[in-house]
């Protein structure tokens, strides 16, 4: 669209204008300003890279910003991207970098099926949000599977999973910080807290809202999850340090008193034989260290120690 006509703009007109600006220049956003008038701050809002998940009421229309997520193409990490709307009596404006499959898909409906701009900007802001939380599901499970990938491979006490958990954990953090304020966000717009939001469309912002609330829990529990796995990892890694510990104890105390018994028979001072003569006596020393080995095994054994 090269121009928005001011009668369109009229309370009394029954045109749904939707204005999106994928990754709009300086001059572009100034159609927000000269022909929509809104605020310099929502505006400015607008144009800043990152906003965290809000609404704000202005005078004639409602600002509000919300998070569409991805899974980075060839990783598992994710990445968030803003997508700010203004929402006034009978027009929608988004504002975001290109990237949203969300407006994508709402636009494909929107060519295929005239009615959607029938039920109003509200609506159409709606299905926007809607299929933005649908996105977020796949990213949700993506999470899951590392998590109860990393919880098998925690019990293996391999040293090297901590840079994986702490990345994990920043992950968790990204998508807490984002999904918190966006359900308090959606949570506004379920009550009817405001005049342009009808019941009906108040019903429907509940069952995103919903969907919202339980992937923030989700989150938390995620962030639960990944602590006890990093704890559990440590833990196993210590066991694993005792159990080699244990065995070297064990060995330094068997080979004590061998060496002991060796020690004296290898003094250049004469000792008592045992039976049998010089020739035989490496044999009785050697069956001595046997018999002390055997009974220190069998000692350590019934105590538990090994």
């Amino acid at each position: 669209m090269e121009r928005v006509e001011p009668e369109w703009l009229d309370p009394s007109s029954p045109v749904t204008l939707w204005v999106d600006l994928e990754n709009p220049t300086a001059d572009e956003t100034l159609v927000l300003s000269e022909q929509f008038k809104l605020h310099p701050i929502s505006v400015e809002d607008a144009r800043s890279a990152l906003q965290f998940p809000k609404i704000e009421t202005y005078p004639g229309y409602l600002y509000l910003v919300l998070h569409g997520i991805a899974l980075r193409k060839g990783q598992t990490s994710f990445a968030t991207k803003d997508i700010d709307f203004f929402l006034g009596r009978n027009y929608l404006i988004t504002v975001h970098d290109g990237t949203s499959r969300s407006i994508a898909r709402v636009k494909e409906v929107c060519d295929q099926h005239e009615r959607i701009l029938s039920e109003g900007a509200v609506g159409l802001m709606h299905r926007i949000v809607d299929s933005m939380v649908d996105h977020y599901r796949p990213a949700i499970e993506e999470l899951e599977d590392r998590i109860a990938k990393l919880e098998e491979i925690a019990f293996s006490g391999k040293e090297n999973m901590v840079r994986q958990v702490l990345k994990l954990k920043r992950d968790l953090a990204t998508l807490r910080r984002v999904l918190i304020p966006q359900r308090d966000a959606i949570g506004r717009l379920a009550r009817r807290e405001f005049g342009a939001i009808t019941d009906e469309m108040a019903y429907r912002f509940r069952d995103v809202y919903d969907h919202v609330a339980r992937y923030s829990e989700e989150a938390i529990l995620f962030q639960d999850r990944v602590t006890g796995i990093l704890e559990v990892n440590l833990s196993t890694v210590s066991n694993r340090l005792n159990m080699v510990m244990k065995v070297l104890t064990v060995m330094s105390t068997i080979f004590l008193p061998l060496t002991v018994l060796t020690g004296m028979w290898g003094m250049n001072i004469t000792l008592p034989l045992f039976p049998g003569g010089a020739a035989v006596q490496f044999w009785w020393i050697a069956g001595i260290m046997l018999a002390i080995t055997i009974t220190m095994l069998i000692l350590f054994r019934r105590k538990g120690w090994i």
